[in-house]
């Protein structure tokens, strides 16, 4: 094993020399993180019979641990689920809020925006966009990630030049993939997810589980990655349930956690001594992490009767004595990194690595080439054409003698491109809230390029095929054979769209549950097709109200402006009626000055559900 490590370190320095930009030796200075009794509570309800008896009281998440990690080191955080591993993570990774107490220091300093734009974090999901390639996924990432002092051809050169370091270079022209799309495998998977956070090349490099879900050769490869990345200089930290053997012996030190309680903290290879020292020595051969996981569950004889609380509360009170006595005189004399030789702000980046129209450009490039395969999906082609089709069928060749039919067709149009946009919109943040927050907390992008992006990316994929179903429906249909007519039925429509789109933005912002936003806008929706003007002309004036925040009712009002105007006539009993006394018409009217104001009553809807919805998005990550 040590061999294969000194001889991947020499294949790794040599591909760094030769093919990694200026910037991969540029760097940010190597970081010590000293870290000393860390508290680390949350509040929690216990509920009694009654609601009034709930009663919010603290847990005790982190107790007291304190630990060090110096450059070139990894460090791994082993425990058994709710021993408190991510939660100090996250903490050391300046990700945790709430009432966090002890001290924490990055070469003797405290966390800064500084030190976060230095520092990666890999979260234990891949969070990656299924449709891109491995390429696209790191050069986009470059783009945002690192300065505007580097030219856009020297951060795609970056970014191929960690392709390679990461052994990715045979799967570079692959999509990442997903549950229901087939692509790069789970350990190809975390390797990119590693390179995004590489292309800063940080001082810190946090990881929560990355070896989750593989297998145990692929997981000897990512961790064998990270040995060879803190070999050359990095603090590397991360968290792992049951490492095999083989990677057991490549972590320099181990941190073993129980119930937020310190069993160990040392050099991996010392664990068992220090173990058996105080009378718990291995009873058979073993892998460490199975015997150290067992003594964090207060297993050690795995007899029917065996104490685990107290077997915990030796472990515990063990280690108190032994840091005092020996490990805490040793951790005061490590000195930290001289920043003198380099500091966080040195490393090129401001408040934002780019500016507010760069990180545009790149967020709507990128959202035009995932989200194409979504919005022109064959199943959506499929079930415009199908619906166009039938309508027109429905409704063929339907003249001003079947004025009511027609007036049938205006308001299922406005229905129809009412609730498919708004469905549509609704799932857009709730399924991007995961990409939102993991890039919004590495500091990536502003929120309001992003949602500038999202908003100006879809608007060439919304009103495509809403254009398409309304060329088919529109001749078949019979409707007005006048190009200024269509023209603005189709204005119509697609500022129906827009809004229905926009609403539906607004609903998943606000309601982040796709489930319970799904129910809330089936409500909205039908009480807005209710009050529209089509099923009730007359309706109560105590809920009159409704139909002046009804899509439906102005979309409608311009539909039906779009095909008949005030002089217009249809055959009647009388011979020649005028439309604008037919009776599911003149409620509404046809003048002018309805026409415009149903429109500017659009547009304010337009925008006004667009701004819920970004304010909304405010509460996700930072706020910048």
């Amino acid at each position: 094993m040590e061999q294969e490590m000194q001889d991947r370190e020499s294949q790794t320095n040599y591909r760094v020399q030769e093919e990694v930009p200026d910037i991969f030796h540029k760097g940010n200075p190597p970081v010590t993180v000293k870290f000393h009794d860390v508290v680390y509570k949350i509040k929690t309800k216990k509920w009694g019979l009654l609601e009034k008896n709930t009663k919010a009281e603290e847990k005790v998440i982190l107790n007291g641990v304190t630990g060090m990690v110096q450059p070139g080191e990894i460090l791994a955080m082993l425990g058994p689920s709710g021993s408190g591993k991510t939660t100090l993570l996250a903490a050391l990774g300046g990700r945790l809020g709430g009432k966090l107490y002890g001290s924490i220091t990055y070469n003797g300093k405290a966390f800064s925006s500084a030190t976060k734009r230095s520092t990666g974090f890999v979260t234990q999901d891949d969070v990656l966009y299924p449709h891109l390639t491995v390429t696209e996924t790191l050069v986009f990432t470059a783009l945002l990630r690192l300065p505007s002092s580097l030219t856009k051809e020297e951060k795609i050169v970056h970014a191929k030049a960690v392709i390679d370091q990461l052994g990715l270079t045979k799967c570079k022209d692959s999509i990442i993939g997903g549950p229901l799309l087939r692509g790069v495998s789970g350990g190809e998977r975390k390797r990119v997810s590693i390179g995004q956070e590489m292309l800063i090349n940080p001082s810190l490099l946090f990881l929560d589980e990355p070896t989750s879900g593989l297998d145990s050769t692929t997981a000897q490869r990512i961790v064998l990655t990270l040995w060879e990345l803190a070999n050359g200089g990095r603090t590397v930290v991360m968290t792992i349930h049951q490492p095999s053997s083989r990677i057991y012996y490549m972590f320099h030190r181990v941190l073993l956690l129980s119930e937020g309680n310190l069993l160990y903290f040392g050099k991996g290879s010392e664990a068992i001594e220090y173990f058996s020292n105080i009378g718990y020595a291995p009873i058979m051969a073993m892998n460490p992490s199975d015997f150290l996981l067992d003594l964090a569950n207060g297993v050690y004889t795995n007899q029917p009767n065996e104490d685990h609380a107290s077997n915990k509360h030796i472990l515990i009170s063990s280690y108190k004595n032994y840091f005092n006595a020996k490990l805490k005189p040793v951790l005061y004399e490590v000195p930290d990194y001289d920043i003198s030789q380099g500091e966080f702000e040195d490393s090129g980046f401001g408040e934002w690595p780019n500016s507010w129209s760069q990180q545009f450009l790149v967020l709507l490039k990128r959202n035009v080439k995932e989200r194409k395969y979504e919005s022109f999906s064959g199943m959506r082609i499929c079930q415009i054409l199908v619906a166009a089709l039938i309508s027109g069928l429905l409704w063929y060749k339907s003249d001003i003698s079947h004025l009511r039919d027609q007036i049938g067709l205006l308001f299922f149009i406005s229905s129809f491109w009412g609730a498919m946009p708004l469905y549509h919109a609704i799932f857009t943040f709730p399924r991007e809230l995961t990409m939102l927050e993991k890039e919004r907390s590495s500091g990536m992008y502003r929120l309001s390029s992003y949602f500038m992006s999202m908003a100006v990316g879809d608007l060439p994929m919304e009103l495509v095929l809403p254009t398409i179903f309304l060329i088919i429906n529109y001749w078949m249909a019979g409707l007005k054979a006048n190009v200024v007519n269509f023209l603005y039925t189709l204005f119509s429509v697609l500022l129906n769209v827009l809004v229905a789109e926009g609403m539906g933005l607004a609903i998943g912002a606000v309601v982040m549950d796709q489930k319970s936003a799904t129910t809330l806008a089936s409500v909205i929706m039908l009480s807005f097709v209710l009050v529209g003007g089509y099923y009730v002309q007359h309706v109560p004036k105590f809920i009159a109200w409704l139909k002046y925040i009804s899509i439906n009712h102005y979309i409608y009002k311009l539909l039906v402006g779009s095909q008949y105007d005030t002089n217009d006539t249809y055959p009647c009993s009388d011979g020649q009626c005028l439309v604008a006394e037919f009776p599911m018409i003149k409620q509404m009217g046809l003048h002018f000055e309805g026409q415009i104001m149903a429109a500017l009553a659009l547009f304010i809807m337009l925008i006004g559900f667009r701004l819920v919805a970004y304010f909304a998005l405010m509460r996700v990550g930072v706020t910048k």
